[in-house]
């Protein structure tokens, strides 16, 4: 998989129509390094699934505090290889159905407290020592 470094101006909203740069980029820096075979599962996802999908975070930046904190800041999102997608209830059962039909390696499901608060993560991590993909977890 291989990172590129997107802008607003270099941004390909034509093959990615229904997913925006401003929220693929590091809320933190304003960096957006992803990969864009990445990028292209997500629109496919998106057209599968049929409906919106609020992405609440792509790309982190090592410098992202969600990252910093983390031993070596080699996660997925800093990586380019995962967000975190709003969605709650029925239509989060609907969208990891979706995303396990697909193939996301990695699927993180947070379901508890208020709307606002619930999420899905996916990513396309390939296996790692102690963690064979694919890999579902709760937080």
């Amino acid at each position: 998989m291989a990172q590129i470094e997107y802008t607003e101006e270099n941004w390909d909203s034509g093959r990615w129509p229904n997913i925006s740069w401003k929220e693929m980029a590091c809320r933190h820096t304003g960096t957006c390094h992803v990969d864009p075979v990445f990028v292209d599962r997500l629109q496919k996802l998106r057209n599968e699934y049929g409906k919106a999908v609020r992405i609440t975070s792509g790309y982190r930046s090592p410098e992202h505090p969600a990252e910093a904190s983390k031993p070596g800041k080699t996660g997925t999102h800093t990586r380019g290889i995962a967000v975190d997608i709003q969605v709650s209830g029925l239509d989060a059962y609907m969208l990891l159905s979706v995303a396990t039909a697909m193939h996301f390696s990695g699927i993180g499901v947070s379901q508890q407290g208020d709307a606002a608060g619930r999420f899905l993560h996916l990513d396309d991590a390939p296996d790692a020592q102690g963690q064979p993909r694919p890999w579902v977890w709760t937080y």
